[in-house]
């Protein structure tokens, strides 16, 4: 992907300014870094005090959180996780928002969690004097950069010294940290819909609602499970993801498109293969209108990411621009947002895609 981020962050980022156990089932940890140990324990009740090691830092949870505060990132992987968790009311503060949503519900969800008045920096992070001043006793970032003084945010040392304990969504430990460990950087390079999971099980485990952290992880896996059952077998049909208002990411305004990852395992999931399957995830970078007219597309999907936008119209006239694509020739797409990307709803995409992948 792009400059390495998970899709949504420069997303927004760009929309914005141009604009995701064995010993560890055990209460103390600290060999090594045992989060996703953790996230793989069997449900039970959390014993406090709670101690394991996050991105190469030991944490440590006296008892669950009551005053989170969830940083920006331009994700809203932890958002929505706290909300399908219903954790909302342990929430101080949160910088996250989306303007559209594969799951409807999830927006109004997101929007109603209080922001406790942050502002965002020219980084589109929340600056270290706002989270000190917010006196959170968590702090949860999406990536370890959310946690870099050269961008004006508070460090997680920093923050430890004045008794707030961090926590940093396990699969972009890599992103934004010098000197990442192998394990770190394999587990971001190979980030999946199971890395969504993973996240609601460890807040599940640090704010002891295991069980239903257990229970929406295996409601979610099931409804992707179930689509994988019912297109298994059948014919996969080449499909194109692309976010037209990442435009500006592209030199001639083309749509960014998705590849790599957890984007083609969604469409994979569906049934479907990624038009741009084994391509670099910096292809929208080098894109050109050459390469983009000579791929395979039978379904056309367009993901959108504000109210404003119009996935149909940007359907219109990508067909219109490509009339070679099957998909234009038979008028195939699928509007998308936040489930192709890391998160809780994968779920609905899958389903989606399926849809129109197979016709239902």
């Amino acid at each position: 992907m792009f400059d390495h981020r998970p899709p949504r962050r420069i997303a927004l980022a760009g929309l914005a300014a141009l604009a995701l156990l064995g010993a560890a089932a055990c209460a103390d940890t600290s060999e090594g870094d045992e989060t996703a140990a953790l996230t793989g324990a069997a449900p039970g009740t959390t014993s406090y005090p709670l101690t394991f090691t996050n991105c190469g830092q030991k944490v440590t949870f006296t008892r669950a959180p009551r005053r989170v505060l969830i940083l920006n990132g331009t994700s809203v992987a932890e958002s929505e996780s706290f909300v399908l968790l219903g954790l909302q009311g342990r929430v101080l503060a949160n910088a996250q928002s989306y303007g559209v949503s594969d799951d409807p519900s999830m927006v109004a969800a997101v929007k109603a969690m209080p922001t406790g008045g942050l502002t965002m920096n020219k980084n589109f992070e929340v600056p270290a004097e706002q989270v000190l001043a917010a006196k959170p006793d968590l702090v949860v970032s999406t990536w370890s950069g959310g946690f870099d003084p050269k961008r004006g945010l508070a460090t997680r040392e920093q923050l430890a010294a004045a008794g707030v304990t961090t926590l940093v969504n396990p699969v972009n430990c890599a992103y934004g940290k010098p000197g990442a460990s192998a394990a770190e950087k394999r587990a971001y390079d190979q980030i999946s819909i199971e890395s969504s999971y993973e996240f609601l099980n460890l807040l599940g485990r640090v704010f002891d609602v295991q069980h239903k952290a257990a229970q929406v992880s295996a409601d979610l896996r099931r409804r992707v499970d179930a689509v994988r059952a019912r297109v298994a077998g059948r014919p996969a049909r080449k499909v194109l993801i692309v976010y037209p208002g990442m435009s500006m990411m592209n030199a001639s305004g083309l749509p960014a498109v998705m590849t790599g990852r957890i984007t083609d395992e969604v469409i994979k999931a569906a049934g479907g293969v990624n038009a741009f399957a084994g391509e670099s995830r910096d292809v929208t970078s080098t894109l050109t209108r050459e390469r983009l007219a000579t791929a395979g597309v039978d379904v056309l999907a367009v993901g959108a990411f504000t109210p404003s936008e119009d996935p149909a119209a940007e359907a219109r006239k990508l067909f219109a621009a490509y009339p070679q694509w099957q998909a234009s020739k038979t008028r195939t797409f699928v509007s998308l947002s936040d489930g192709a990307f890391l998160g809780p709803l994968n779920a609905w995409a899958v389903e989606k895609i399926a849809k129109v992948v197979h016709d239902g």
